[in-house]
């Protein structure tokens, strides 16, 4: 009897070869062959799965954010935080690379950014649809009681994109963990109090 395959599996196991080659060498070294051989399978395979070089630049990116979703959505899920401010800060938190599999992603999507500039394509994947972490941040910070003249939507905005280039800043040793987490609770602090 002939062995099922699961044609989604393998689609990700390819992906997943996608994102290390990128993390490690950039997108400019991914090749069908490359990811062929990092993934153990045959070109052919590859070719079989995306026929082009695009598009399986575009699927990764793709299985990139949805593996990136599920992560945070799962992490969230399992929070014990009963504030507002603790939730906000575990997502905020979720977003650094404070592990090798959050440093990996990091990773990839700086590699697929640099490339964006370039492939309009890929730039209407990466950005998505609409502003989902700021969105979500912004709906936490409208729940709590902030300072007078504090809006939630440019404070989120400030938030995503100060934790997103502290992220950067860990993964070039430029901060210690310790350091971007004092960072982060000295701006909660001043939103909603000390702690």
């Amino acid at each position: 009897m002939a062995k099922r395959v699961d044609h989604d599996q393998r689609r990700r196991q390819i992906a997943e070869a996608v994102w290390r080659i990128a993390a490690a060498r950039g997108l400019d070294s991914v090749s069908m062959r490359e990811v062929a051989a990092e993934a153990g399978v045959s070109l052919r395979l590859v070719q079989y799965y995306f026929e082009t070089k695009h598009n399986l630049l575009v699927l990764a990116l793709r299985y990139l954010h949805e593996r990136g979703e599920q992560r945070a959505q799962a992490r969230i899920a399992e929070l014990p935080e009963d504030s507002v401010r603790g939730v906000l800060r575990s997502v905020l938190t979720e977003l650094l690379p404070l592990d090798e599999e959050r440093a990996q992603s990091l990773r990839v999507h700086a590699a697929y950014f640099s490339r964006t500039h370039s492939d309009p394509e890929l730039a209407k994947v990466f950005l998505g649809e609409g502003t989902p972490i700021e969105d979500l941040v912004t709906g936490l910070l409208s729940a709590a009681a902030l300072g007078p003249g504090a809006d939630p939507r440019h404070e989120a905005n400030l938030l995503v994109s100060g934790i997103t280039g502290l992220g950067l800043d860990l993964l070039y040793d430029r901060y210690r963990p310790d350091e971007v987490i004092a960072t982060l609770d000295y701006h909660l602090d001043r939103l909603f109090g000390t702690a």
